[in-house]
């Protein structure tokens, strides 16, 4: 399992819960459930890594926890 931070939420929009990975940019997953999204959020994590290898990005290192939210 990656280490890197995942926000989650409900999209009206999609009909699916939505997990975004912050730390690496575009990375995001869907799926009908949580657990579901969650588990896409891996393989899209890997998938990122991988193409990002590929091309010659740099690999953020995980940062751990959000060190602060705001409500909009």
């Amino acid at each position: 399992m990656h280490k890197y931070e995942r926000i989650i939420y409900w999209s009206e929009n999609d009909n699916k819960f939505i997990v975004e990975v912050p730390e690496l940019a575009g990375c995001m997953a869907d799926g009908d459930t949580a657990e579901q999204a969650l588990k896409n959020a891996e393989v899209i994590i890997s998938e990122w890594i991988e193409t990002a290898t590929e091309i010659g990005w740099e690999i953020p290192q995980p940062k751990g926890r959000l060190m602060y939210a705001r409500k909009c």
